[in-house]
């Protein structure tokens, strides 16, 4: 079986480039917008709608009664990101079955429980998300303070609300990971390098040897 790194991450906190840089260090694949690459290939949506809906808890449309009329309707978005979901895991699962990976986000701790992975959250404090997020989106440059601290906590809500509705289970609450990492005081680089120097350490029989 392939050795499997899952990474979840608060919107600021680096947890991407923690994930490309650790794939970097122990020469392993990495999976992120490559996922939606796949996933857009398999189906008719393009890869900016999916981009927007990914992460997103599906918001089932009840059927309308007006008095003692009822009008059953079919919630169209609803199905559509069901089938985003399926059709991600299915890319998941056998991006997990063809080597060692880094995945990133998508709910691939859960996903891939089977595959034993190395489960990841990364977190860090607010002051230290809005700086990164000045840094590394242009579309955050002009936000006051207030517009962008609204902006991560509206993005982390979306995505606990996303797992929960998939998995069942809470996002970022330590006991459904098996490492979680605050990156406020520590450089993102050293970390990942730390990280691969910390899964190269194990042993053969341990849960994440890696050779």
């Amino acid at each position: 079986m392939n050795r499997v790194i899952t990474i979840s991450r608060e919107f600021g906190s680096g947890g991407r480039e923690i994930g490309r840089r650790l794939a970097e260090e122990l020469q392993i694949a990495y999976y992120d917008n490559e996922v939606v690459e796949e996933l857009a290939k398999k189906t008719n949506f393009t890869e900016e709608y999916i981009k927007r809906i990914e992460e997103q808890k599906p918001y089932p449309l009840f059927p309308i009664t007006i008095g003692r009329t009822f009008s059953p309707m079919t919630n169209s978005a609803f199905e559509q990101r069901t089938l985003v979901f399926s059709e991600q895991s299915s890319i998941i699962t056998q991006m997990a079955q063809t080597s060692d990976c880094v995945i990133v986000g998508r709910c691939a701790d859960y996903i891939l429980h089977e595959y034993n992975p190395l489960r990841l959250f990364v977190y860090a404090d607010m002051d230290f998300k809005m700086a990164r997020c000045r840094e590394k989106g242009e579309t955050q440059k002009d936000l006051t303070d207030k517009a962008l601290r609204r902006k991560i906590l509206s993005v982390d809500k979306e995505r606990s609300k996303y797992y929960q509705f998939y998995t069942g289970q809470s996002w970022g609450e330590k006991t459904n990971y098996d490492l979680c990492l605050n990156t406020t005081t520590i450089e993102i680089k050293k970390a990942a390098i730390l990280l691969a120097g910390l899964i190269r350490s194990n042993t053969p029989n341990e849960k994440f040897f890696f050779p």
